[in-house]
């Protein structure tokens, strides 16, 4: 495996280089959640493969951020609502550089800084603890409005999955949201329509979901991008700029990411039994050499 500094893809200046940079080290996250959920039994591949290209995307090629001082000021937010796709955070954090990716080995042990959930008073770089669905996208309004009334001007993103639009109070969040219209304010849904218990249409049909949004007087990206596809990602990001500067009429915001859960293992995709079941010896056999075959492929585009 090639050994990728975050320093370098964060100033690698040539646009389709670093989407490919990112590319790779989106599959290097995968690889170091599947293995470790595999080693310690326990934790949610399924939301976590299918979040981990935008999730990477952001830290990589869009945030404000700074390793050495995680608390500044005016740093960009990022909320995981879906808090139990915790690992894909971790690894994305870790390779980023808020701490050792070793520690990645102490997931869900009692007293690690890694716990099934995130929490912003153990891990480094984690701006909001989240677990109970729903509660990212109003937290995440309180930290943007609080951007706007301190001048920081910084972006706030919350990413949210399916059972996080299934609560109610998201949809009090999103309503609030329209009303007060905060700036930089981004709503990020992995839209993988599997969830724990089935496919989300079984569960509770969200269809049609951009329409909602728009409903609820939301500026809404004009359609639903690959959530794997880097060249689509970053589109997403440049219609967001592009509609952000639309001054008091723009925002709140919401790009919707087509993804598949637990993208990267074939016999895993869009099977809900694998939303949190542990990976044993059998299926990790079948699973790493997939992730390490894709990893190869990307290597060999740098």
């Amino acid at each position: 495996m090639k050994q990728i500094k975050a320093s370098e893809v964060v100033n690698e200046q040539d646009v389709e280089r670093r989407l490919n940079m990112i590319a790779y080290k989106a599959q290097e996250a995968r690889l170091n959640v599947l293995r470790v959920l595999h080693e310690k039994g326990t934790g949610h591949w399924g939301g976590a493969a299918s979040s981990a290209d935008v999730m990477n995307y952001l830290y990589y090629g869009r945030m404000n951020i700074d390793a050495n001082d995680p608390q500044k000021a005016d740093r960009d937010r990022f909320i995981l609502s879906k808090g139990h796709a915790s690992t894909m955070l971790y690894a994305t954090l870790g390779e980023r550089g808020y701490f050792p990716i070793s520690e990645l080995k102490t997931f869900r042990e009692i007293d690690s800084n890694l716990q099934g959930h995130p929490c912003m008073h153990a891990t480094p770089g984690v701006d909001m603890s989240t677990g109970a669905l729903g509660h990212g996208i109003s937290v995440g309004l309180g930290m943007a409005l609080a951007s706007s009334h301190s001048g920081k001007d910084f972006w706030t993103y919350i990413m949210v999955g399916e059972g996080c639009l299934q609560e109610g109070n998201s949809w009090e969040g999103i309503m609030a949201a329209a009303k007060f219209k905060p700036k930089r304010y981004v709503l990020l849904v992995d839209y993988n329509k599997v969830q724990l218990d089935g496919t989300v249409d079984d569960i509770m049909p969200l269809h049609p979901l951009k329409e909602k949004f728009e409903s609820f007087n939301w500026t809404v990206a004009p359609k639903a991008y690959d959530g794997h596809d880097f060249k689509a990602i970053h589109e997403s990001f440049t219609w967001l700029d592009e509609a952000s500067s639309n001054g008091e009429a723009a925002g709140p915001f919401v790009i919707i990411y087509d993804t598949h859960k637990g993208k990267g293992v074939s016999h895993m995709e869009d099977d809900n039994r694998w939303h949190g079941a542990p990976i044993d010896k059998d299926n990790f056999e079948i699973a790493e050499p997939q992730i390490l075959a894709r990893l190869a492929e990307l290597e060999a585009a740098l």
